[in-house]
């Protein structure tokens, strides 16, 4: 079983940017599909980005499109997302996840989540 560990989280001003990282253990990273998901306070978790194993197809929630970016090594193990002109709406805490199976990597269908990383964006 995949075993995920996020970092990279903080505290950022409006405008900055974070680059979060994930770190899969196990062998098989390049066989799973990878997400993004936040949950802010209050509300529910929700659907930031993901990517096919591959890295040929990749997927964002408008809310980040255009301001987001997710990529991934499998030489590394790891899933980055990137994120630029980070907004206060954007205060969260960020889960990656890893599913095996297909699914549709919007919805939360994943096998494995991480812990979670905080981000926190100030006016």
């Amino acid at each position: 079983q995949v075993q995920l560990v996020e970092s990279g989280g903080g505290l950022e001003q409006a405008g900055g940017s974070l680059r979060l990282s994930c770190a899969a253990s196990g062998r098989t990273f390049s066989s799973y599909t990878m997400g993004w998901f936040r949950q802010a306070p209050g509300k529910e978790r929700e659907f930031v980005a993901a990517i096919r194993r591959s890295g040929g197809s990749s997927y964002y929630a408008d809310s980040v499109k255009g301001r987001f970016t997710i990529s991934r090594d499998n030489a590394k193990n790891t899933v980055y997302l990137q994120m630029n002109s980070l907004k206060p709406e954007d205060t969260a805490v960020y889960y990656c996840a890893a599913a095996l199976r297909f699914i549709d990597p919007t919805t939360d269908a994943y096998d494995r989540w991480g812990q979670g990383t905080q981000v926190t964006v100030s006016t």
